[in-house]
């Protein structure tokens, strides 16, 4: 019985920890609030103190002239397009690469993976000025190549492909080998099946770093109409120097496609923080 009692009191939690949650959640939480309070204010409402953002008059027409009447929905489309092309592609390049380096045997494997390991400390920023050189010498600059191609391969999808990979058994490659299944035949079969969960991490990380990334593509995008949400929206808000209703309205808008994504996907991201620090 005193085991028992236990157990439900351990399952309860400690109320310190749950008050502090809490209150984490909440300071988190009053931003995106406010954000979206703001969107669907009158533009030009007189505000007098923080709670005016939470009185009526509220309007929907700001999200209308976002869409319809601003470049927000074309920077939009750029966003999604390229995001989405850049997790089919990382998927794609980094579960090919990574099977041959967990379970297949060739020369120079353990240099070429050491070079891989390599690319986890070189930040981003090092390589811009030498990846801007190379993309205008293949005319790649102000297009879609270009903003996609840089990103498909990382060094750190690579080595949690590498490292789960390596922890499916081998008697279901050699039991694939005895039926006359071949290497590819193997990684399509056998391997992807067994790597959903990974893959899906993978593509959950590629979307939100093409989601989020503001350096390349702003060197990148020439035309204003290749730009994607991150580098659109402060150019928006230049022209709103005193009012942040229509300025907000574009950054919820920007938001959304995020937040839906962590919603669906909560608990891949939470195995994904823990599968990337898995050691290989």
């Amino acid at each position: 019985m005193n085991k028992e009692k236990n157990n439900k009191i351990k399952s309860r939690g400690d109320p310190a920890v749950s008050a502090a949650a809490v209150l984490t959640a909440v300071i988190f939480l009053v931003p995106l609030i406010w954000a979206a309070a703001c969107s669907i204010k009158v533009e030009g409402s007189r505000i007098a103190g923080p709670m005016d953002w939470f009185v009526p008059p509220f309007t929907l027409k700001n999200y209308y002239d976002i869409l319809f009447s601003s470049k927000v929905a074309l920077w939009l489309y750029n966003s999604v397009f390229i995001a989405v092309l850049s997790v089919v592609l990382t998927v794609a390049v980094t579960s090919l690469a990574a099977y041959p380096f967990a379970k297949l045997a060739f020369s120079g494997k353990k240099m070429l993976y050491f070079y891989f390991i390599i690319g986890l400390v070189v930040p981003g920023e090092a390589t811009i000025v030498p990846l801007f050189i190379v993309a205008n010498q293949l005319n790649m600059l102000d297009s879609y190549a270009g903003m996609i191609l840089p990103s498909i391969a990382g060094s750190m999808n690579f080595m949690i492909a590498v490292a789960f990979f390596r922890s499916i058994p081998k008697d279901m490659m050699e039991a694939a080998r005895i039926d006359g299944a071949g290497d590819f035949r193997i990684f399509w079969s056998v391997m992807i099946p067994l790597s959903k969960t990974i893959l899906v991490t993978i593509s959950i990380f590629s979307f939100m770093g093409s989601w989020n990334n503001y350096l390349w593509p702003l060197l990148c995008a020439i035309n204003e109409k290749m730009f994607t949400l991150p580098v659109g929206i402060p150019t928006f808000a230049m022209t709103y120097s005193v009012d942040y209703v229509k300025p907000m309205t574009a950054n919820v808008v920007a938001s959304i496609p995020a937040i839906l994504l962590y919603l669906i996907f909560e608990k891949h991201i939470s195995q994904g923080v823990s599968l990337s620090g898995i050691k290989g």
